[in-house]
């Protein structure tokens, strides 16, 4: 199947075209980026943004260590979420949130990300690792004034990642899944 569009159904049943090379989904891009330097303040959208590795976005709240979710293990730098995922809500349940107001620092499109947890990835050229699922929770709904959006977005509201190496992020940028490593038995002849 190397290098053909294939398509496949989100949980929700929202057909999605995806990159697909020797059967596993390989890219998407960078449709937006947002962030805001204190917690519950509205974020605002840049075209591009320095990654810090190790320590987040510049001029965002958790490289600044001012984000409501600061004091929590150091497991991410920024967050990013699915166009896709943001439409689809809309359509099933008539909510829109306007850009941006799912709080996520990027927002990404032809990629899906929760199988991104525990792998290794790129934007652009700044090395990421998926560490968890990013699910919405009631402090969401309080800071958007959008009750029930945490349950809406359930299983779809993005990932939570680590920047591993310095770089800027813009939109536009392609989202490329890092080829895994080979066994050590593979390795070692």
């Amino acid at each position: 199947m190397t290098g053909v569009k294939a398509f496949w159904y989100h949980s929700k049943c929202v057909r999605r075209e995806k990159q697909v090379v020797n059967g596993a989904v390989k890219a998407g891009i960078v449709e937006a980026i947002y962030i805001t330097d204190v917690a519950t303040t509205p974020v605002r959208a840049v075209s591009e943004v320095a990654a810090r590795a190790g320590v987040g976005l510049a001029g965002d709240r958790y490289a600044n260590a001012e984000g409501t979710f600061s004091s929590w293990p150091n497991d991410h730098q920024f967050t990013l979420i699915e166009a896709e995922a943001i439409e689809s809500v809309a359509r099933e349940y008539g909510l829109r949130l306007a850009p941006g107001e799912s709080r996520r620092n990027v927002t990404t499109r032809g990629i899906a990300l929760n199988p991104l947890v525990g792998k290794r990835f790129r934007v652009g050229d700044v090395l990421c690792e998926g560490t968890r699922l990013c699910e919405p929770c009631a402090h969401l709904e309080v800071v958007t004034g959008k009750g029930g959006l945490a349950r809406m977005m359930a299983g779809r509201c993005g990932l939570r990642a680590l920047l591993l190496s310095d770089g800027i992020i813009r939109v536009g940028d392609p989202i490329t899944l890092e080829e895994e490593a080979a066994p050590l038995a593979d390795t070692a002849r």
